[in-house]
């Protein structure tokens, strides 16, 4: 709950810009991308999902916890079944709903905010073009990637409209 907490309240950009400061000082971000490897997308790494994962985290505690105190909860622990089949079965098929209903834009928050990360850390990657092409005023660069973007949260949150129908079949069209 601590390591939640503190991923929630600092901001992705301060974050980030640590990182990339503790990058510099160590000579990371002068080094031609070749020579890069795994050891060099750890703290990008770090920077994009440190806030999704604690405020998914948080969302998923609360659910789970609002989930425990449910009627049915009680009744399936009552008729003796398994405390993980409990879980599994009826605690987070249930408690999965709001995270599943945040993914999509936040999947979508994720891949449109790597500008920041990739300008810090000098990632070759569409958010580095997407600020380069404003910096640039190149409008057709901008006009497509604006585009790109969009479409994605949209297909994102079709995703989640599907996701639904399979978490929940209570939700699916027509019944079935």
């Amino acid at each position: 709950m601590i390591v939640a907490v503190f991923g929630t309240s600092v901001p992705d950009l301060s974050w980030a810009r640590c990182c990339s400061i503790s990058l510099q000082s160590n000579g990371g971000c002068s080094r031609s991308r070749s020579t890069r490897g795994f050891a060099y997308t750890i703290l990008p790494s770090i920077g994009l999902g440190f806030y999704t994962m604690a405020s998914v985290s948080r969302i998923m505690r609360a659910s789970m916890l609002e989930v425990v105190q449910q009627d049915y909860i009680k009744t399936a622990r009552s008729k003796g079944i398994s405390k993980f089949r409990v879980t599994w079965k009826h605690q987070i098929r249930n408690a999965i709903m709001p995270v599943v209903t945040i993914l999509g834009p936040t999947v979508a928050a994720v891949l449109t905010g790597t500008f920041v990360i990739e300008s810090l850390f000098a990632i070759p990657g569409m958010g580095k073009y997407y600020v380069e092409s404003v910096q640039n005023n190149d409008y057709s660069l901008i006009l497509g990637m604006t585009a790109f973007y969009g479409t994605f949260l949209v297909f994102c949150n079709m995703v989640v409209d599907i996701l639904y129908g399979v978490i929940d079949p209570r939700v699916r069209i027509g019944g079935k």
